[in-house]
């Protein structure tokens, strides 16, 4: 980042409160303005921690949308969200862009609910054309003529989904794409000449001289038309590559460098301006962590980073005792497959964010990056199944939910032994609602035949990890959280549980503490606070959500006057199961209280995963009110011990 270029200039971005600011600076103004919108990004990120690459790649083409774009009447939708942070900026939240992520402060996605310039909410990746088109043809029914501009990047073109809507768009009006093409996956580096086409393309002039042709065309014989359009389609695709997109039926312009204001600039404007020549795809080259050297020389041009020193680019390492989850399982599932040489690993475009990347460097013909392809994933998994390999597909919990019906129909029903290793498993913090794994328990927990597990700490996930290799009959998950372990000595090597039975961590008599996942720990907390109360406590940790250990759950009812259930799930999940068992054998018939604690009822937003919980109702304190309030009695607060 060139800090001197800028530091000798009159500020121009403390002028520049909404885009409707920015589009009253004249267009030489526009590169400075660019150089301290991307130091504002850096500077802020530094303090917040986030995804930058992304934001860093897309500075100069952010600038260039909102100054051409009548933005917010013109919609404007970013898709994969965490592009959207110099869109923040420039959008009337400068002022509060160090709350990014934080509790209370903005979201890390682009949100209906935060700002009139975020039209459609972005988390998860390749929805925005599909979006885009719903909002254009909304415009056309309604009558209005504002524009909609699609931003996809950052890998969301590998996902079938952009690809379904571009299928769907080929015959829409004024729907505009601009393919943020930043890891060069698609073009090769563009210059002058590339530039030079792409303004001839998208003028006025081109589009009609083609419009004249095509209509020309109309009227001579079959045969004639049909070399016409050949040769249309040939010339284009000579100097432009863009045949896939023509044959998807959206007019191609590019590649272009997206960095160069005085390309992207013209091209905008020709196809603000141009007449209507149906679906456009911008297609415009950037290179992510652009003009910030530490970021251009990651290897991952520091997607996600945490706080950083903005001169060095070192970042924050927060100090643990404990290994992260997702490292513990990938060093079991390495373990696995040393002495097994038909395990191999799928992952859905996140290799680091699963672990995946090390099972790759030892083991790189048995692991596959699909993209953003999770519903392909899924399947993929079964298909290697069929064939005796024994593959686990490592997806975000969040993630999984949108491969759901390959879950069902291509797995589940065939009984096919896939292996899910779900990964930020109930709350994650920072990333908040739209990355949460809250849904996991309930949603394979309603399907014949899943082994579910969740893993209450890093030394139980080894054995999970070896109890999923073990299951060859049917399908398997085991969901473990974000973050850092507890601290418990790891295993020498796992060892496959026994199905569907759970263990017992301490005894006691009055109230049971049933845990599924890593709430275990606050149970044992709880459990001494409410032995400080005098009430004796039973902890148990079930181990798997399905099958139910039913001789647990039936001694715990039997011996206990309070049953309480604890899990990082929405309703619908592990206490579902629990209740349906002592319903259908008459249990509660006989008095027994079951007080299930889930996740409430509410979506809830980014903080630090402590204060999520607090929020959620699901720390040792809540575990001890719910179970005075089950015996009527109240909960004091009892003296911190010396």
């Amino acid at each position: 980042m060139d800090t001197h270029r800028i530091s000798n200039r009159t500020p121009l971005l403390d002028r520049v409160k909404t885009p409707a600011d920015l589009r009253r600076l004249p267009e030489e103004d526009l590169r400075q303005l660019a150089d301290e919108l991307r130091a504002e990004l850096v500077d802020a990120v530094s303090i917040t921690g986030g995804h930058l690459g992304a934001g860093l790649g897309v500075v100069e083409l952010t600038v260039a949308l909102h100054y051409v774009f009548d933005t917010p009447r013109d919609r404007l939708i970013w898709d994969v969200g965490h592009q959207a942070y110099p869109h923040k900026i420039l959008t009337g939240r400068r002022d509060r862009i160090r709350t990014l992520r934080q509790g209370g402060g903005l979201s890390g996605f682009t949100r209906r609910s935060e700002s009139e310039y975020d039209p459609f909410g972005a988390a998860h990746s390749s929805t925005s054309i599909s979006a885009g088109l719903g909002m254009a043809v909304a415009r056309d029914l309604k009558g209005d003529d504002r524009n909609v501009i699609c931003v996809i990047g950052d890998g969301a073109m590998s996902a079938g989904m952009a690809y379904e809507a571009m299928n769907n768009a080929g015959t829409a009006k004024r729907l505009i794409v601009i393919l943020n093409d930043n890891d060069m996956s698609i073009a090769p580096p563009v210059g002058a000449m590339s530039a030079y086409l792409s303004r001839l393309l998208s003028s006025k002039s081109f589009m009609s001289l083609r419009q004249i042709a095509k209509d020309t065309a109309k009227h001579l014989p079959s045969p004639l038309r049909e070399a016409a359009k050949r040769a249309d389609e040939f010339a284009r695709g000579f100097v432009t590559g863009g045949t896939l997109f023509e044959e998807l039926g959206f007019y191609y312009v590019g590649p272009i460098d997206g960095h160069n204001l005085e390309h992207l600039l013209p091209v905008l404007k020709n196809v603000r301006d141009g007449e209507d020549p149906g679906p456009v795809l911008v297609h415009v080259v950037t290179k992510k962590g652009h003009g910030y050297a530490p970021a251009e020389a990651s290897a991952d041009k520091y997607h996600g980073v945490n706080k950083f020193d903005v001169v060095t680019g070192a970042q924050a390492k927060p100090k643990s005792l404990a290994p992260s989850y997702t490292s513990v399982f990938a060093k079991a599932l390495i373990a696995e497959a040393e002495k097994d040489d038909r395990i191999v690993a799928i992952t859905a475009a996140m290799p680091s964010g699963t672990g995946l990347n090390l099972f790759a460097e030892k083991f790189p013909q048995r692991c596959f990056d699909v993209g953003i392809a999770e519903q392909h994933a899924v399947t993929f998994a079964g298909g290697l199944a069929c064939e005796g390999m024994k593959p686990f597909c490592a997806i975000y919990s969040t993630f999984l939910q949108r491969a759901y019906d390959q879950v069902v129909h291509d797995i589940a029903i065939q009984r096919l032994p896939v292996r899910f290793a779900m990964d930020r498993a109930g709350l994650v913090g920072a990333d908040g609602a739209t990355h949460a794994g809250s849904f996991d328990v309930t949603y394979l927990g309603c399907l014949p035949g899943f082994v579910i597990m969740a893993a209450a700490d890093e030394a139980e996930l080894v054995h999970m990890v070896a109890t999923c290799v073990a299951i060859d009959d049917r399908p398997s998950a085991v969901r473990y959280p974000r973050g850092d372990g507890v601290g418990v000595p790891l295993p020498k090597e796992g060892v496959p549980l026994e199905i569907g039975k759970g263990r017992i961590l301490r005894e006691g008599s009055t109230i049971a503490i049933l845990s599924l996942g890593t709430r275990l720990q606050e149970a044992l907390k709880a459990a001494e606070q409410l032995q400080a109360h005098g009430l004796s406590t039973t902890v148990a940790d079930a181990r798997f959500a399905k099958p139910l250990d039913t001789a647990l759950v039936d001694r715990l009812a039997r011996e206990h006057e309070v049953l309480i259930t604890i899990e990082e799930n929405a309703i619908g999940g592990f206490a579902t199961q629990v209740l349906h068992h002592l319903a259908t054998t008459g249990q509660l018939d006989a008095g027994l209280k079951v007080r299930p604690m889930v996740l409430p009822d509410r979506f809830i937003d980014h903080d630090t995963p402590t204060a999520q919980y607090e929020e959620a109702g699901l720390n040792a304190r809540h575990i001890v009110a719910t179970a005075m309030a089950a015996l009527g009695r109240e909960a004091r607060e009892l003296p911190a011990r010396a």
